[in-house]
């Protein structure tokens, strides 16, 4: 555990407090929006602006802290948004304002995210990128698991009082960012951080990127823009008849699975290859949709979430570590929030398409499309992995 130092072990419990809150909320929140009037189309409108607005605004921010050199001012002011926005949820509950509410929590995550990243991917080095990354990823997840466990928990004993948790979930939030200010700038750093910066001036950095990061990007978009909210796969299993209790506990299960296999994954790409560990991760991906667009039994959706976990471990930290190793260094945030807000438009859309395919054909149609995307995305990932 040498690689593992002072500072990500911070931004691994920020990371932890935080999803603690985000998550507590995250499984009611179809159900909550459904109550107060949202249809599955708005539902997945509103996911896709929510991830829009993270994805650009990661690449505006990332692009700003590499100029200024200084990443933690970055990282304080995302956590404390994202802290700010959990209430705020419980007393707006007219659509704009739950958009607006769930705006500025985005908005937060796109601040922090890229400068966080860069602070982790220089806290590593190439052979240690899997680890580093694997073992934030591990103690983020945790949270997720804490989260929906203290919900669940509540509901049980409270049930239907959503708007208690978004008051509730302001606690870990506050937590979080009482612990960022034990990170500490590193000496040395300097930047130009006065310098205006238009806010889509990060999208130039793709024709300038490395070949190489241009080609992966490439491939990771297309299966983004097939890959949409974990909102769906929740109303997948509560429309086949799990309650609200089996729902929270099967998101608990998946985020459980992942949180324990995001370290030891990170582990073995750092020995056997990072892209070998991510197209395995897209693999189960795939399986796991087309599982979904087929199964009605309640034993098999706990199988397909303890593959979904698993996924997620393969992939989420294991793509940024991939971005990081082959970008300048001092570009680290720019590259990965130039992914993030490309990324984002990708969300957007699929979000937007899974909600109307899901109206118009039915959840099987939604999800086997998903699935056939995602086999094609691991096509071209070993075409280029051979070519090379």
């Amino acid at each position: 555990m040498k690689y593992i130092s002072r500072t990500v072990w911070i931004l691994s419990l920020v990371s932890l407090f935080t999803d603690t809150a985000s998550e507590m909320l995250y499984p009611v929140m179809p159900v909550y929006l459904k109550s107060i009037g949202f249809s599955v189309v708005l539902i997945g409108i509103l996911e896709g602006v929510a991830e829009a607005t993270a994805g650009l605004s990661k690449g505006y921010f990332g692009k700003r802290s590499d100029l200024s050199g200084n990443r933690v001012p970055f990282v304080q002011a995302g956590y404390a948004l994202s802290a700010i926005s959990k209430p705020m949820l419980a007393f707006f509950v007219y659509p704009l304002w739950i958009f607006f509410s769930r705006t500025i929590d985005r908005l937060g995550k796109g601040i922090r995210t890229g400068a966080r990243d860069a602070i982790l991917s220089d806290e590593a080095t190439t052979q240690t990128k899997g680890k580093v990354f694997g073992f934030h990823r591990s103690m983020d997840t945790l949270g997720a698991v804490l989260g929906p466990l203290f919900a669940l928990i509540y509901l049980y004993y409270h049930p239907g009082n959503y708007k208690a948790l978004f008051i509730i979930a302001f606690a870990p939030g506050l937590l979080a960012v009482t612990s960022t200010f034990f990170l500490k700038r590193k000496k040395g750093i300097t930047g130009t951080s006065k310098v205006s910066v238009p806010f889509f001036s990060f999208l130039k950095y793709w024709k300038v990127s490395p070949p190489e990061y241009r080609k992966l990007v490439t491939g990771l978009l297309i299966f983004t823009l097939f890959n949409s909210s974990d909102v769906f796969l929740l109303l997948k299993i509560k429309q086949s008849g799990l309650s609200d209790t089996m729902v929270i506990g099967a998101y608990i299960f998946y985020n459980l699975v992942y949180a324990l296999f995001a370290f030891p994954v990170g582990i073995i790409a750092d020995n056997i290859g990072l892209k070998k560990i991510f197209i395995g991760g897209l693999a189960l991906f795939a399986i796991v949709y087309f599982g979904m667009a087929v199964n009605t039994h309640f034993y098999w959706f706990f199988v397909l979430f303890f593959i979904y976990g698993v996924y997620a471990s393969a992939t989420e930290g294991i793509s940024k570590a991939w971005i990081s190793n082959i970008s300048n260094k001092k570009e680290v945030a720019t590259a990965i929030g130039t992914y993030a807000g490309l990324q984002s438009i990708c969300a957007m859309l699929a979000s937007s398409l899974t909600g109307i395919l899901w109206y118009s054909f039915g959840s099987t149609t939604a999800f086997t499309i998903t699935g056939m995307a995602t086999v094609f995305v691991i096509i071209y990932l070993l075409i280029i992995l051979r070519r090379k």
